[in-house]
């Protein structure tokens, strides 16, 4: 096992997710789901697991060909399923079995070719006129909110074979379920097709007014003390709510994966590299008059954002207003952690800024003693790609993919930045207009700010309001009003700067 892919497969997280096993020409070979990533793509390259697989010929193959491996991580173990299914299908890989005839979970399929389209569960989406919706993980509760969507709505589904009646009107049941239901059983299609359009728009996840309406009417039988009806619309709206939540957006949006890796082999072949930078971090540095100096990195993993390793850092070295000297630190700060923490480098580090700035990353570097990754400068005036060698400024045209990924990391690393500044000065701002005030100290400042939630508040409220804060006392309450109300005047005559609410 490579020494790199051993580095890689311990910087996995405990996470559940879904894995892309790659041969050495990169293609996808297989694609698993897991609980815990780490655990399970660990578990492919345990000593011995290749000799213990010699009755599984097939197993001992895949294991032989990986090479390489990516990693999409989930929030829960039904949406690992869910991705798992939607890529197998998508890249059809070589050691899949599962799968590939959809038979994992189930569709609801609206027969709009029927003269009253009922509500089906299938496993199979074809190429039709009907209406699907799905999948869901969830098959038991499936079935009992279609139940529901029937009563609610009055609509047909699978077991149903509604008779045409001479006038032209159609009879739902022959049976007693007309009797249980609360919608006339002999109607017109075009009547029917009103109640199809409500249930589909349910489907579709415009149902919160009739969930509200279940959660009000099982309080309201809770108060009767009716308690067994209570019960039965809370299993409704418990089946509901898990039944059509719709399954959080990936972190990886999956129609980006190709687009982005055609990104990444153009901006290769710009930049000259040896492969695709798969793992890119950008580093931008905030300040306001050289006050507030911060800087963020952000980390981009296959073209899109990697939030769990953005990383944030407050300047310590120095106080003042030095662009170079803030991105040598926070870049020496970066890199010794991963030489530290024994992680790889990144393919690509880029610097937003010209060359003092490349050059000041090029110092860390040389600073921690080890050859830094590929870097690059993003002058944003131009949008000019800048190198720390010989080579010339390199423009690319507005449209090219490669400089448009670069881009949306620039700027991702300077939103990144600009909220940590913000959120330092508006801190620093509420603690300085208190520390003015003599007497005092961290612990009522912090009750105070407790209490009241935020200085706006603060400023607003009566003496007596602030003596009831504990630790203030009428005597100091007085005086604290009189000094903020001295502040508030100041700062309306012009005389003193504006206070933040």
């Amino acid at each position: 096992m490579p020494v790199d892919l051993k580095a890689k497969v311990r910087a996995l997280a405990e996470a559940p997710g879904v894995y892309l096993m790659k041969d050495r020409l990169g293609r996808i070979i297989y694609v698993g789901k897991a609980k815990s990533l780490k655990k399970r793509v660990a578990s492919y390259f345990q000593p011995g697991r290749t000799h213990a697989l010699r009755y599984q010929p097939k197993i001992r193959a895949l294991i032989e060909m990986i090479m390489d491996f990516d990693i999409i991580e989930v929030k829960s173990e039904p949406e690992a399923l869910l991705l798992e299914g939607k890529l197998i299908k998508q890249w059809r890989p070589k050691y899949n079995t599962d799968f590939t005839d959809d038979k994992r979970f189930l569709l609801v399929r609206v027969s709009m070719d029927e003269d009253l389209p009922r509500f089906v569960l299938t496993r199979f989406r074809k190429d039709d006129r009907s209406r699907y919706f799905g999948p869901f993980a969830h098959s038991g509760l499936l079935r009992r909110t279609l139940a529901s969507i029937r009563k609610q709505f009055g609509v047909l589904l699978g077991d149903t074979r509604p008779t045409k009646l001479p006038d032209g009107r159609w009879r739902l049941y022959d049976d007693v379920r007309a009797e249980l239901y609360a919608w006339p059983n002999e109607v017109e299609a075009k009547d029917y097709a009103v109640r199809v359009d409500r249930a589909c728009e349910f489907l579709e996840g415009k149902s919160r007014e009739w969930l509200e309406n279940l959660r009000a009417e099982m309080q309201a039988r809770s108060l009767k003390q009716e308690f067994e009806k209570a019960a039965e619309l809370r299993d409704v709206v418990l089946a509901l709510e898990r039944t059509l939540a719709r399954t959080r957006k990936f972190t990886r949006d999956l129609t980006q994966l190709r687009p982005n890796d055609e990104a990444l082999r153009q901006l290769q072949e710009a930049l000259g590299l040896e492969a695709p930078p798969e793992r890119m971090e950008c580093f931008d540095i905030s300040h306001i008059s050289g006050t507030f100096v911060v800087a963020s990195m952000v980390h981009f993993a296959r073209g899109m954002p990697e939030r769990a390793s953005y990383r944030r850092f407050a300047i310590k070295s120095f106080i003042g207003n030095d662009d170079f000297r803030a991105m040598e630190e926070v870049v020496g700060r970066r890199y010794r952690r991963l030489i530290k923490e024994q992680k790889q480098f990144p393919d690509l580090v880029v610097i937003d800024g010209g060359r003092g700035q490349i050059a000041a990353a090029i110092k860390a570097f040389l600073r921690l003693d080890c050859p830094p990754p590929a870097i690059i400068g993003l002058a944003k005036k131009h949008e000019t790609i800048l190198f720390p060698d010989a080579r010339a400024p390199l423009n690319l045209p507005v449209t090219h993919p490669g400089l448009n990924l670069l881009q949306r990391m620039r700027d991702e690393a300077h939103r990144f930045a600009n909220t940590y500044n913000a959120d330092l000065r508006s801190r620093k701002i509420k603690e300085s207009l208190l520390d003015d005030f003599p007497g005092l100290g961290p612990k009522r400042k912090g009750a105070l700010l407790a209490h009241f939630g935020s200085m706006a508040k603060l400023r607003a409220a009566s003496a007596q309001q602030i003596a009831a804060v504990p630790g203030l006392g009428p005597n100091r309450a007085t005086a604290l009003h009189a000094f903020l109300g001295q502040k508030r005047d100041s700062s309306a005559s012009g005389t003193g700067g504006r206070l933040p609410a």
